[in-house]
């Protein structure tokens, strides 16, 4: 975990954690850093950088301040304006810029703001070169064998520009409405837009594809980006699919990167049941590269069961949706993903992508002439219990002789029907234990026990 940037970003309540100033330095940054590495190279023209936001009210404020930066350091700076997430990666990748910012904290209330960044490959950015963005915030960057304290500023006609590049997020619609195959003409979609990024892009791509749509939380105002709403609300889209009697409604967040959704039944559909839905039908085709679905620790433990019996590989990464996408990468996997709805097709985007998601159950839907409650009946979600401790010491805890010997125990006792997991917050001074089991009195009484020795050796903080 970096000092600013975690696995998404460098995210943090505006203006307190995350300010204009850290905005402007990484903008600063990223020009020079980009120019110069062309200049090493012979090259002459200005570093390209693509740069999309959220509708948060800070996410004006962190886009100038990421402009002036770059323009100030000798880049060209390209403005999306208002767009999802996996757009900005899906027209770095395809208009060859050199990187690609996006503006947001995603799931996190409004007050809340982020920076993301994406590589020339349309993949989140690598460890190296955040670590160097770090570094230069902290006034220690050292790089090319010298140590530098300030960024030159470009002069004259070396200062760079900005371009309105809606024509970019255009073409990305018009992108995800060419990887419908079928015809959507006849089924009745809802659509929870989170008053966020999706909400003028989600309902345009379903209508050319000839859906009857209709869209709740689609009108943001700066403050209610995820309030009560999309996928971290999504029993108000539930609600909407029962009363108005819809085939199916996909919820997104507030960069739209993530999908949930709800069946005809009013079933809410996490991402795991989005991996066995379509890693299913991937299989079936023929398609499913190296028979394998990738998954998170946290994928549930019912997601395993319904895969061995459909004869499907799984692999198991860290949590986070960067994580899954490297194992992909390097096993040309086809599907991976996260409980939370951060769904990757490897085939068609590098990131996680929530309006590509709910395109890709359609098209199983429509391809099988099944209703999603019905695509779901071979997978049983496990129940589960998870606690929070908080320790003095993450590590001390988790190593300890005593508590490694209850989990064993445990492990031994559920042997194939259920499991447990001990895990460090990667940002917080807590340990969490989950137990999956076939009831929830069994998880209970495995959480306790291990629970009860973190306390009995005195990790625990009360």
């Amino acid at each position: 975990m970096g000092r600013y940037f975690g696995t998404d970003g460098f995210r943090g309540e505006a203006n307190v954690t995350l300010t204009a100033d850290h905005a402007y330095k990484v903008g600063r940054f990223l020009g020079w850093y980009y120019g110069e590495l062309k200049r090493r190279n012979g090259l002459t023209e200005a570093p390209k950088v693509v740069i999309g936001k959220d509708t948060r009210r800070s996410s004006y404020m962190f886009e100038y301040a990421l402009v002036g930066g770059l323009v100030a350091s000798g880049a060209n700076a390209y403005m999306l304006h208002v767009t999802t997430t996996p757009s900005v990666a899906y027209v770095t990748r395809i208009d060859g810029f050199d990187c690609g910012i996006m503006i947001s904290a995603s799931h996190n209330p409004y007050y809340d703001n982020g920076i993301k960044l994406i590589n020339g490959q349309g993949e989140k950015m690598d460890e190296d070169t955040i670590a160097l963005i770090e570094d230069f915030l902290d006034g220690k960057l050292h790089i090319f064998d010298e140590d530098i304290t300030t960024l030159p500023y470009a002069t004259r006609d070396k200062i760079g520009y900005t371009v309105d590049y809606v024509s970019g997020r255009n073409r990305y619609i018009g992108y995800l409405i060419s990887l419908g195959l079928y015809s959507f003409k006849g089924l009745k979609v809802a659509l929870d837009c989170a008053n966020g990024s999706s909400w003028n892009i989600a309902k345009s791509v379903f209508d050319a594809l000839g859906a009857t749509t209709q869209v709740i939380n689609a009108n943001p105002n700066g403050t209610n980006i995820n309030k009560d709403a999309g996928s971290t609300h999504i029993e108000n889209l539930q609600k909407y699919v029962l009363e108005n009697h819809m085939d199916v409604g996909f919820a997104y967040d507030g960069d739209a990167d993530r999908c949930l959704a709800v069946d005809d039944k009013g079933n809410v559909i996490t991402g795991d049941h989005i991996l066995y839905v379509c890693g299913k039908h991937l299989k079936e085709q023929g398609e499913l590269v190296g028979n394998t679905v990738v998954t998170t620790v946290m994928s549930n433990f019912g997601l395993y069961k319904a895969f061995d019996a459909c004869g499907i590989d799984y692999a198991k990464t860290a949590v986070g949706d960067k994580y899954v996408y490297e194992y992909m990468s390097q096993n040309g996997c086809r599907i991976g993903g996260e409980q939370s709805g951060h769904i990757i097709f490897s085939k068609y985007a590098t990131t996680g992508d929530g309006i590509l998601t709910s395109l890709k159950v359609m098209e199983v839907m429509l391809a099988t002439k099944k209703k999603l409650s019905e695509l779901t009946e071979g997978f049983t979600v496990y129940p589960q219990v998870l606690q929070n401790v908080r320790v003095t010491d993450k590590k001390a805890a988790q190593d300890d002789p005593a508590v490694q010997e209850i989990v064993k125990a445990v492990t031994e006792e559920l042997g194939d029907t259920g499991r447990i997991l001990v895990r460090e917050s990667g940002t917080e001074p807590v340990v969490r234990v989950m137990v999956e089991a076939s009831s929830e009195e069994i998880c209970q009484k495995h959480v306790d026990s291990v629970v009860n020795v973190i306390k009995e050796k005195g990790y625990a903080v009360e």
